[in-house]
């Protein structure tokens, strides 16, 4: 497979990035986004693209790719609703609707988050946009659309986000989160488990099309 991933140098997406790169029927993984991503592998090709709304200058580069796995997010804290919406659903829409048309047999698989709202409704400014971008991906004409919507994520493998607000989260509950892992692993992911999800989605499909934290762990798991 030709993966292109998003957000690889967030904490999630750089997780997943390792996943890949570690399977052996992954041939090629593309990272696409405003920083270089700190990694070094003959399976790896980074592209680095100041803006992100206007990709006509590297379009001859998102081809041929059998999925793409967006992990690209910023943090709703303190932010206004036209301002996250900005940086969540045009962005998100903006990429996807070029990639729709460059890969039409494409798995896109969109990372939004545990109680995003699909009625677009709801009071939490966060839940309402990411569910009007989940609603407009599933419009977009790929092969297939999955919504991952993870809850808690135990980073490993030496990740770290990069919202101070998640890493100060992540160093007070470090010490309990494995144990938590263990004893409710339908509930909290690992960074290594939806990494091995999203895999098995673009090679096999999924169940569904939102796949909440128990869909996740157990695709995961699925044998490939």
């Amino acid at each position: 497979m030709k993966i292109l991933i998003l957000g690889a140098t967030g904490m999630l997406g750089h997780g997943v990035l390792q996943e890949c790169l570690a399977a052996d029927d992954v041939q090629q993984v593309v990272t696409l986004g405003r920083t270089p991503v700190a990694l070094q592998n003959a399976k790896h090709l980074d592209l680095v693209h100041q803006n992100l709304f206007d990709l006509a200058a590297i379009e001859s580069q998102l081809s041929g790719f059998d999925a793409c796995f967006f992990c690209l997010g910023v943090s709703a804290y303190g932010m206004t609703e036209a301002g996250y919406s900005h940086l969540t659903y045009d962005l998100t829409i903006s990429i996807a609707d070029i990639l729709s048309r460059l890969n039409p047999q494409m798995t896109f698989i969109y990372v939004s988050g545990e109680g995003t709202d699909s009625s677009e409704k709801g009071k939490s400014m966060w839940a309402r946009v990411k569910g009007r971008t989940e609603n407009a991906l599933l419009q977009l004409p790929f092969n297939a659309v999955y919504l991952f919507r993870p809850g808690i994520i135990q980073p490993v493998h030496g990740m770290h986000s990069k919202t101070r607000l998640y890493r100060v989260f992540y160093k007070v509950t470090q010490p309990v989160l494995p144990i938590l892992r263990r004893l409710f692993p339908d509930f909290i992911l690992t960074t290594k488990v939806i990494g091995q999800a999203m895999l098995n989605a673009a090679r096999k499909g999924s169940g569904k099309q939102v796949v909440n934290s128990k869909d996740i762990n157990q695709l995961s798991s699925d044998i490939h």
